[in-house]
C-alpha cells in the first residue's frame, strides 16, 4: 500500500488547523457549512445579523394577496423569500414573472415551489453563466431589461419584497422605465449579541490561530466594527483588521476597507465561488528540503571550499532534533616514490624560507585587513543605527498616519451609517408620498362620499334643497380634477341627482316652524270661552241736555227733549248691566282655571308634535297634530279675540303650507360611490 505524498498530508493537516468565521444570519450557511467540512476546514457560527418579522405585515399581506396587480415581483434576498412565502398561503401565479439578485434567492425560491421552467425566475444568472456577473441591483435590472424588457413595464405595477432600508437603485430605475414601483417590507434586520462561546473562540483565534472571515453584507462588517469595539482589546482589533476576509460582492469589501480592514478578497456570489475563495486563503505549508550527503565532499558533483563552509555554518546554526549527519573521513594521501623524497628533502631549506615569508606576508595582509574590516564594521554599525533611528522614527509616524486614517475611516463609517438612516427616512417619505399620490381618487372618492352622505342626511332631516344642491355641485367640481372611469361614472350619477333636486318644489321649513313657534309663545296668553272680559258702564251722574236749545235746534217741544233724555239714560243704564252672546260649545264654559292651566299646556304640547313632525318629515303626525291644534283653540278659546284669530292663522299656514310634497333623494350617487368602494 503506497504512503500519502507529504505535501497532501501537510496541506490536510494545514486545512484542519485552519477555520473560518461564518457571519452570516443564524441557519442560512448549511451548504457552505458542509462544503467546508468536506474540504477539511473548520467553522464558527458567528452570526452577525439577525432576521426577524416585520412589526406591522398588514401591507405585504395586502400585496400578497393582490398578486394579479403586479407585473413583476422583486425579492431583494432569500431573507425576503421566505418571509414573504412565511405569510402567503396562495399558490404563485405561472404567469407572473419572479426577479432575484443571486443564486441564493433562486434556491430559496425552488424551496417553494417557484423555479424554472414552469415559472419564469430573473436574475442575472440565467442571462449570463459568466464569472464576472453583477450579482447586485445593477445586474438584475440588466437581466430584467434583457429578459422582459424595461420598456414594457411602463404604466404597470412592480412590488419589491425587501428588508428595513435597503437600496433605492433598482426602485429608480425601474420608475424611470415608467413602472409604478410599490415596496414592503418583510423582515427587519437586527444586531444580535453573540454568545459567550462564541467570543471565547474569536479570542483564541485572534491569538494566533490560522483563520478567516466570512462577511456577506455591509452591514454585517459595521457590525462587527461596533462589537469589536465592546469586546476586544486593542491587539485584538488590529489582528481582527489584518486577518484575511471574503466578501461576495465589492460594496462589501469597500465598506471593510473604509473600516480598516486590509486583506480582503472579493469571491463573488454563491456558495461554490465563496468556499473556492476560503480555500485559497488557507495559508499554503512548505516542506523542508533535505540535501543529500556524500561522504568526499571533493567528489560530490558541486563541491566547493565556500559550499563546504556554508553546509558547516548552517550544520552549527541550525540545529534541528534530525539525526546528525556523520563526518566524512579525510582523503587518502597518495603514494610518492623515493626519489621524489630526496628531491623535496634537497631543496627543503629553501621551501621553509618561503613559507616563512609568505606566512609573515599574509600575517601583515591579513592584519591590515583585520584592520580595515573593523572601521568597515564600525561604519557599518554606525550606519545601521542611523538606520535604525530613522527607521523607527518613520514607524512612528507611520503609526500616527495610520492612527488617523483609522479614526478618519471610523468616522467615515460613522457618516455612512447616518447617511443610510438618512436614506432609510427618506425611502419611507417617498413611500408615504407614492401611497399619497397612487391613493389620490381615493381620497377624493372617499371625500365626495362623506359630503354626499352629510347632504342626504341634511335633505331628509331639514328638506333643505338649496344645501343639498349645493353639496352635490361642490362634489362634482372635486371630481372635475380626476380623469378615471370610475370618477366618471359617480359625476354622472351626481348630475342625475342635481337634476333631480332643481325640479324639485321648495318647501320653506324652517319659516313654519317659526310660525308653530310664535303661535306656541301666545298660547299662554290666549283666554278661553268662559273667560271673555265684559266691558261693564261706569256709573256716573247723569249730565242733562240744555233742552232748550234741544228744542228750539231740533223744533220739537221742551217736554218730548226731556222725555227722551230721560229714556236713553235708562236705557243705558239697564244695557250695561247685561249682555248676550252666543256659545257653540256649551262645555267650554264648564272650565275651571285649573283646567284651563292643563288645556294651554295640552294644546302647546300638540304644536310642539307637529313642529318635530314637520322637521323631520313626517306628514301623517303633522296633519294629526295640527287638526287636533285647530279643534282645540275652536272649541275651548275666544274665536272672538284677536289674539285667538292670530293663533288659530298661524296654524291654519302651517296646515296649508307643508302640503306632501316627495322630496329626491340623493341614492343614485351613493350608490355609484358605493359600487367604486366595494370594487377598490
Amino acid at each position: 500500500m503506497a504512503a500519502n505524498p507529504p505535501g497532501n498530508t501537510a496541506s490536510s493537516a494545514n486545512r484542519a488547523a485552519f477555520t473560518v468565521v461564518i457571519t452570516r444570519p443564524a441557519g442560512q450557511s448549511s451548504e457552505l457549512i458542509r462544503q467546508l467540512d468536506a474540504a477539511g476546514i473548520a467553522t464558527l457560527d458567528f452570526p452577525l445579523i439577525d432576521i426577524a418579522p416585520v412589526a406591522d405585515d398588514a401591507p405585504l399581506r395586502t400585496a400578497l394577496a393582490s398578486l394579479e396587480r403586479y407585473a413583476l415581483v422583486v425579492f431583494v434576498s432569500p431573507n425576503a423569500v421566505d418571509q414573504a412565502f412565511a405569510r402567503s398561503n396562495e399558490i404563485w401565479p405561472h404567469a407572473l414573472p419572479v426577479g432575484v439578485v443571486g443564486p441564493g434567492s433562486v434556491q430559496a425560491l425552488a424551496r417553494h415551489g417557484v423555479a424554472a421552467p414552469a415559472h419564469q425566475v430573473i436574475s442575472p444568472a440565467s442571462v449570463s453563466e459568466d464569472e464576472s456577473t453583477s450579482f447586485d441591483s445593477e445586474g438584475l435590472f440588466a437581466a430584467i431589461d434583457a429578459s422582459i424588457g424595461a420598456a414594457s413595464l411602463e404604466g404597470k405595477r412592480v412590488l419589491i419584497v425587501r428588508g428595513d432600508g435597503g437600496r433605492e437603485w433598482l426602485a429608480d430605475r425601474l420608475r424611470e422605465a415608467g413602472a409604478e414601483v410599490e415596496a414592503v417590507s418583510a423582515y427587519r434586520r437586527l444586531v444580535p449579541e453573540p454568545s459567550i462561546g462564541g467570543w471565547a473562540r474569536v479570542h483564541e483565534l485572534l491569538a494566533g490561530a490560522p483563520h478567516a472571515w466570512l462577511l456577506t453584507s455591509s452591514e454585517g462588517v459595521r457590525n462587527l466594527h461596533e462589537l469589536a469595539q465592546e469586546h476586544l482589546t486593542a491587539d485584538e482589533i488590529v489582528q481582527l483588521k489584518h486577518a484575511p476576509l471574503v466578501a461576495p460582492h465589492p460594496r462589501i469589501a469597500q465598506t471593510a476597507r473604509a473600516l480598516g480592514f486590509d486583506r480582503i478578497t472579493v469571491s463573488g456570489a454563491g456558495d461554490e465561488r465563496i468556499a473556492r475563495a476560503l480555500l485559497a486563503a488557507v495559508p499554503p505549508v512548505v516542506p523542508p528540503v533535505v540535501q543529500p550527503v556524500s561522504s568526499d565532499p571533493a567528489h560530490s558533483p558541486a563541491y566547493s571550499p565556500a559550499h563546504s563552509r556554508m553546509t558547516e555554518t548552517n550544520a552549527s546554526t541550525n540545529a534541528s532534533p534530525q539525526p546528525a549527519a556523520t563526518t566524512p573521513l579525510p582523503p587518502n594521501q597518495p603514494f610518492t616514490p623515493y626519489e621524489a623524497q630526496t628531491r623535496r628533502s634537497a631543496s627543503g631549506p629553501l621551501l621553509w624560507a618561503v613559507v616563512v615569508i609568505l606566512a609573515c606576508a599574509a600575517g601583515g595582509g591579513g592584519f591590515v585587513l583585520n584592520r580595515k574590516l573593523e572601521r568597515a564594521e564600525q561604519q557599518l554599525a554606525q550606519r545601521q543605527q542611523a538606520n535604525d533611528t530613522q527607521t523607527n522614527e518613520l514607524r512612528i509616524k507611520t503609526d500616527q498616519a495610520l492612527a488617523t486614517v483609522h479614526q478618519s475611516d471610523s468616522q467615515v463609517a460613522q457618516l455612512e451609517g447616518k447617511l443610510a438612516d438618512a436614506q432609510t427616512a427618506q425611502q419611507a417619505l417617498q413611500q408615504q408620498y407614492a401611497d399619497l399620490a397612487r391613493n389620490r381618487d381615493d381620497w377624493t372618492l372617499a371625500e365626495v362620499g362623506q359630503m354626499l352622505s352629510a347632504a342626504s342626511q341634511q335633505l331628509q332631516l331639514t328638506g333643505n334643497t338649496q344645501l343639498a344642491l349645493f353639496a352635490l355641485q361642490s362634489a362634482d367640481t372635486r371630481l372635475a380634477a380626476s380623469d378615471s372611469p370610475q370618477a366618471v361614472a359617480v359625476r354622472k350619477a351626481i348630475a342625475q341627482d342635481i337634476d333631480k333636486l332643481k325640479a324639485a318644489p321648495s318647501t320653506d321649513l324652517t319659516g313654519m316652524a317659526i310660525k308653530l313657534d310664535n303661535a306656541i309663545a301666545q298660547v299662554d296668553s290666549l283666554p278661553l270661552s268662559g273667560e271673555a272680559q265684559i266691558a261693564h258702564a261706569t256709573p256716573h251722574a247723569a249730565t242733562w241736555a240744555d233742552t232748550a236749545k234741544v228744542a228750539a235746534a231740533t223744533g220739537k217741544p221742551r217736554w218730548e227733549v226731556w222725555l227722551h233724555e230721560v229714556t236713553s239714560g235708562i236705557g243705558e243704564q239697564i244695557t250695561s248691566l247685561v249682555q248676550v252672546r252666543r256659545i257653540d260649545n256649551a262645555d267650554a264654559m264648564l272650565v275651571t282655571p285649573d283646567q284651563g292651566y292643563f288645556l294651554r299646556e295640552n294644546l302647546k304640547l300638540r304644536l310642539l308634535s307637529a313642529r318635530l313632525a314637520l322637521l323631520s318629515r313626517n306628514q301623517d303626525t303633522l296633519k294629526s297634530d295640527l287638526q287636533s291644534a285647530q279643534n282645540s283653540l275652536t272649541r275651548y278659546f275666544d274665536n272672538s279675540s284677536a289674539q285667538t284669530k292670530t293663533v288659530l292663522d298661524l296654524v291654519k299656514q302651517v296646515d296649508a303650507g307643508s302640503a306632501a310634497v316627495q322630496l329626491p333623494d340623493l341614492s343614485t350617487s351613493l350608490q355609484a360611490v358605493s359600487q367604486y368602494r366595494s370594487r377598490g
